[in-house]
């Protein structure tokens, strides 16, 4: 009895202590006005992928910060691929959020978030843990379409949460056996959805992409920028600063 009644207090008191609020929660609720309403917002990308950070240098958007978000990308069992990449992308955005909820530079920043994968009809092929995968991935791709998956969430500075998948469907031609043990010991495949990586030298194996091409390397741009738009971030903020260099 006596450990029943310690147990029911022990759950009724922790529930009755507030969540201690974050500055995030309060740099949101007291959304600046005046000058400090015109103040350049911080852009946090969950992630340290070159391919990533180089597409949005191609936009002329540059992250403030990186924060990788660690998090377990193993498909759950009988999980579907546009399933995974949304679960994956909140839950990279999330991780990142958490982590700078209380850091006085970055606690109001845009928080932008990506999953790739491939897919076989049904069959996910996330990245190889080895060259035995990478192997096994390049041998089912070889002759035949698949499709590129990407999850993008974007959580706004009052924690709004918006998810864009996009799917490009390509086909590879037939690999001769030169061809993938050739790009096998080129490592090109490491830390790639599928094994490979379609800007570099496995562009070759290409005969086909029907939609978006940045989707296929790691974030596609047209629906990036949209959301970004969308939620208010200065995209054209450094196009005009580069117009303006370039006429003095």
């Amino acid at each position: 009895m006596t450990t029943t009644r310690t147990g029911l207090f022990s759950r009724f008191a922790s529930a009755a202590v507030p969540a201690r609020e974050t500055l995030r929660h309060l740099r949101a609720r007291n959304k600046p006005v005046g000058r400090r309403a015109d103040l350049r917002p911080r852009l946090v990308l969950a992630s340290g992928s070159p391919r990533r950070l180089m597409l949005l240098s191609q936009v002329g958007i540059e992250p403030d910060a990186l924060r990788p978000a660690s998090i377990d990308e193993e498909p759950r069992k009988g999980e579907m691929p546009r399933t995974l990449v949304t679960r994956l992308c909140r839950a990279k955005a999330e991780a990142a959020r958490d982590l700078i909820a209380n850091d006085s530079d970055l606690a109001d920043a845009y928080i932008l978030a990506a999953d790739t994968v491939v897919a076989v009809g049904r069959r996910i092929l996330v990245k190889p843990k080895d060259i035995e995968e990478a192997l096994a991935c390049l041998k089912l791709l070889s002759g035949r379409a698949h499709r590129v998956l990407t999850g993008v969430c974007l959580i706004a500075p009052d924690d709004r949460v918006r998810i864009k998948i996009v799917d490009t469907r390509v086909r590879f031609r037939r690999l001769t056996t030169e061809d993938i043990q050739s790009y096998l010991a080129s490592r090109e495949w490491r830390g790639k959805a599928g094994g490979y990586a379609i800007q570099g030298l496995a562009g070759c194996f290409v005969q086909k992409v029907v939609g978006s091409y940045t989707n296929v390397v790691g974030l596609p741009l047209t629906e990036v920028t949209a959301l970004l738009t969308g939620e208010g971030f200065p995209l054209h903020f450094n196009w005009l600063k580069a117009g303006e260099r370039e006429a003095e």
